[in-house]
């Protein structure tokens, strides 16, 4: 395996002088394989994809693939430029504004998007386990720190709802540094939260704490936080059959000889009713590129082709869970591969 040495200075100049060691043979500061890092859900589909991107090349090394969770990853990719910094990250939401300024001040200035893919936040319990039905607004209801503004009292998920069956809350979940966590919180916690009009109204008038009533999770043993790794939740649901976890549909479809999803307002998470929108754990799945580096380093442009090649419905992503994106998403992808779009940040929160 190459040699990992840094790099002093991570200036553009620097970078180019790395390219050019590289492709004379030289070793130097050289690198010739991508680097990518980022969210744990999106990382089976770029291991994929980086097994079929070396299958149909000659000479190609190996992409280096960290598993760090969205967060920790686009620390890492807004660190600067150059080679000791990673090419591409992982992210299973859409990067945040404040992460953007970061990767500006820090002259990461020419990001490419892409869409990959869809997934979804599914909750899953045990095969072994009773067949339990939520709402929105029981998962709010029996998780939020604050429910409703109100003290957090729930110890059984009866205590939320009466035709839920007389079970302890126990649930297994993601750290606020992944995204999954991040998703788990606007599109579940969020979306039960607003079943109360005066929640509703409470954004317009003070959305800090509308943001920490609707999003803050409890921290007790009700909801135990599991690490970056979604297959340590599966292993949880095994051993305690009475359990929920939160990870990707990806995870779940994986482990279906293990685990079940759950209905979510009368919906299952499925491939069909995640992609049509009627689940309400659906999230978009991204990759962030530096445009910056994808002249040095050799075939970034072939990798993310490819990754949106194989973003489509029958596809070997969607053998392991990965869900299609909307046709105009893709063609925006694919633009975007293409012409390197860059984005600028105008749209972000």
């Amino acid at each position: 395996m190459l040699k990992k040495l840094s790099l002093v200075a991570v200036s553009m100049l620097a970078l180019s002088a790395c390219q050019d060691q590289a492709s004379s043979g030289g070793s130097g500061d050289a690198r010739d394989e991508i680097s990518i890092v980022g969210s744990s859900t999106v990382f089976p589909f770029a291991k994929l994809v980086a097994e079929e991107y070396i299958a149909n090349g000659e000479n190609i090394k190996a992409p280096v693939l960290e598993s760090t969770g969205t967060g920790g990853g686009l620390d890492r990719f807004c660190k600067g430029i150059g080679t000791n910094t990673p090419d591409i990250t992982n992210a299973s939401r859409r990067i945040k504004k404040s992460e953007f300024d970061k990767c500006q001040a820090n002259g990461v200035t020419d990001i490419i998007e892409i869409q990959v893919g869809i997934d979804g936040i599914a909750m899953a319990q045990s095969i072994s386990g009773p067949d339990v039905k939520l709402t929105v607004k029981d998962v709010y209801a029996a998780l939020a720190a604050k429910p409703f503004g109100k003290e957090q009292t729930a110890e059984k998920w009866s205590d939320v709802n009466p035709a839920l069956p007389d079970l302890a809350i126990s649930v297994y979940g993601p750290p606020p540094s992944s995204g999954t966590r991040d998703a788990f919180e606007e599109l579940i916690m969020e979306a039960g939260c607003k079943t109360d009009p005066a929640m509703k109204a409470l954004k317009d008038s003070d959305k800090d704490l509308y943001k920490e009533t609707c999003h803050e999770i409890r921290n007790d043993t009700k909801f135990q936080e599991q690490g970056e790794n979604d297959n340590l939740i599966v292993g949880k649901l095994s051993a305690n059959p009475n359990s929920m976890g939160v990870f990707g549909y990806s995870y779940m479809e994986e482990n279906a000889d293990k685990v079940r999803g759950i209905s979510m307002d009368d919906n299952a998470p499925t491939y069909d009713s995640i992609a049509s929108g009627d689940y309400p754990g659906a999230r978009p799945l991204f990759i962030y590129v530096k445009k910056a580096h994808i002249d040095k380093i050799p075939g970034i442009k072939e990798f993310i082709t490819e990754f949106v090649e194989a973003g489509v419905a029958g596809s070997y992503l969607a053998k392991i869970g990965l869900i299609a994106s909307p046709d105009d998403v893709r063609a925006q992808s694919k633009a975007a591969v293409t012409n390197l779009v860059t984005i600028d940040g105008s749209d972000l929160k």
